[in-house]
């Protein structure tokens, strides 16, 4: 599913996303680095997996989601 980030915080490495039905989906550091990423900015699209109502996997929209991903 893609999303556009809201918030991000560098320090807990923690945010959240809107959906594009304009949802806030919150996600943590697990979700966060369970992905590739460094960092992320306000408006930057990407791509999370869900797990209910609950993102384990975070990164860039322009990168394939692994199979592997936690789910």
């Amino acid at each position: 599913m893609q999303a556009t980030v809201r918030i991000f915080d560098t320090a807990t490495r923690s945010g959240s996303v809107y959906s594009d039905d304009g949802t806030e989906i919150p996600f943590d550091t697990a979700a966060f680095d369970a992905g590739p990423l460094r960092l992320l900015r306000v408006g930057q699209r990407v791509n999370v997996v869900l797990d209910g109502d609950r993102i384990t996997y975070v990164t860039l929209s322009t990168f394939p989601v692994p199979p592997t991903a936690p789910m």
